[in-house]
């Protein structure tokens, strides 16, 4: 195979940290090289450097044998190199076939007047649509259809603007199991025509099923490229991070049962007027930890919004430790004591203008204000110093507390959406797909937090479509179908084999 991309010596220095220490990395034609390491290991701004977005401080990169010290976006995509981002970037008020050919429409001239020549897009939109497998009418607007879709929709992209390149970062974050075959799918059609594939992900599993080769990054150095047929899981693990990652985090004397414990939060005939969660009643018991699964759409998430007031529920009742409260709003559930680690952290978990320390003190200011949160006062002592010690509480990695969020990765950014929760007191924390687009040793460091928080007496919930997570992490794990909970396992007898049979079967014995 031949090498498409070479990196070679990549230093990138930004002022007062080095963030990648003299990387080489190379793409061949007709493989899937995949990007492994933790959030904050080096791999985006690789990517960056790749895509024109950062100009490296050292190094060489080589396209097609011509040699260049840094790249400008436009360098990059003349080059034949596209760049797929986990937060996609279609435009959803264009249709289908003008974000395929957005800035370089066909056209077509009448006269001395060029005009765009929509008859062209449309019949190199269908060719470019059927490649990917997306069956759309290419005039739909791109509103109006699914992320998953969307993805497509973004390779489509790639290849009409003809890129031998392909970046693909953490591609299936927001996917289905079944949406997942279908992108590895046009994933080895695309290896089948020569292209070269650069995937991101966190998941062992889909690296292990759809990678040829893999290289490691660990901050900001390179640790190893090697073939995928010739590592484990294990390994990769212990090369990411460097060291063994704790795959169970149940205490070894756990309760077979924790129905004798006292009950720190209840919810009684829970239903939606929509029909997204209907009659749904639980208990969690204290030390425990109760994880939801089912499929995509099943209520969890739907539920759990109207529990912390973010969507109106029908009827219900909310008791804590026994006595009922009213939840109209989420500023209500915040006073009531009530966290909820939303499974979008960059569109509802953090103010992206706030720095660290402001994010994670406004819940506290929140908690004590009055009207509403209208009335109260803020404290640049108090921001200071709470923020500090949840950094110290979490292990944080910052430069300082007055840092944006945004300059954070994703695993400290998830930790400082729990830091603003934990600062503010809350008893009872809801976390909504609470590792999605986490490194390993994030994860880990997130599990352990969960469990230490059950052991203080805090009442934990958690949502989470990887059945690998609710296993490792939870005491006793609820399956959602249709808006209702249809089986309910103590970890003792949980398998995922169980797990997916009550999320699919019609009926449940």
């Amino acid at each position: 195979m031949g090498t498409l991309v070479e990196m070679k010596g990549v230093v990138k220095k930004f002022p007062g940290v080095t963030a990648l220490k003299d990387i080489s990395f190379d793409i061949r034609a007709g493989e899937v090289h995949v990007l492994l390491g933790e959030n904050g290991a080096g791999k985006s701004t690789l990517m960056k450097i790749l895509s024109g977005v950062y100009q490296p401080t050292e190094g060489t990169i080589v396209i097609g044998g011509k040699s260049f010290s840094k790249l400008s976006p436009k360098d990059s995509t003349e080059n034949g190199i596209s760049v797929i981002y986990q937060e996609l970037s279609v435009i959803n008020e264009l249709s289908i076939q003008e974000n395929l050919f957005v800035g370089k429409l066909p056209m077509k001239k009448y006269g001395p007047i060029s005009v765009v020549d929509y008859s062209e897009m449309h019949r190199r939109a269908e060719e470019l649509l059927e490649k990917v497998g997306l069956h759309r009418d290419p005039k739909t607007l791109v509103e109006d259809i699914s992320i998953s879709e969307k993805q497509q929709v973004e390779i489509a992209k790639a290849l009409a603007a003809d890129s031998r390149v392909i970046i693909m970062d953490e591609p299936t974050a927001s996917l289905t199991s079944e949406e997942v075959n279908h992108l590895f799918a046009v994933v080895r059609a695309l290896k089948a025509e020569g292209k070269g594939i650069v995937f991101i992900s966190h998941k062992l599993g889909e690296i292990m099923e759809i990678g040829d080769r893999v290289s490691v990054l660990k901050d900001g150095a390179y640790v190893g490229t090697r073939l995928v047929s010739e590592v484990t899981a294990d390994d990769l693990v212990t090369m990411m991070v460097g060291r063994k990652v704790q795959n169970n985090y149940q205490h070894e004397d756990a309760l077979d049962s924790y129905e004798n414990e006292e009950v720190l939060f209840e919810v009684q005939n829970l239903s939606r007027k929509d029909g997204k969660v209907r009659d749904v009643s639980f208990k969690l018991h204290k030390g425990e930890i109760l994880g939801f699964s089912g499929l995509v759409g099943s209520g969890r998430s739907e539920m759990m919004n109207s529990i912390f007031g973010a969507e109106p529920k029908s009827k219900g009742r909310i008791l804590i430790k026994g006595k009922e409260v009213k939840i109209r709003n989420p500023y209500s559930a915040i006073k009531n004591g009530l966290a909820m680690v939303t499974e979008n952290r960059r569109e509802t978990g953090f103010f992206h203008n706030f720095d660290i320390k402001q994010n994670i003190s406004v819940l506290p200011f929140i908690k004590t204000s009055k009207a509403s949160g209208t009335i109260g006062l803020v404290s640049g002592k108090f921001e200071k110093q709470c923020a500090e010690e949840q950094k110290k509480n979490l292990n944080i990695k910052c430069a300082s507390v007055d840092q944006n969020i945004t300059e954070l990765s994703g695993g400290n950014q998830q930790k400082v959406i729990l830091a603003k929760w934990l600062a503010a007191d809350s008893q009872i924390i809801i976390f909504d797909e609470p590792t999605k687009g986490i490194d390993i040793g994030s994860k880990s460091e997130i599990y352990a937090l969960m469990r230490r928080l059950a052991d203080e007496g805090k009442g934990v919930l958690v949502v989470s479509s990887e059945l690998p997570e609710l296993l490792a992490v939870c005491d006793t794990i609820a399956v959602f179908r249709e808006g209702k909970i249809v089986k309910t396992f103590p970890h003792r007898d949980a398998t995922e084999e169980k797990i997916i049979l009550a999320s699919t079967a019609d009926i449940v014995q």
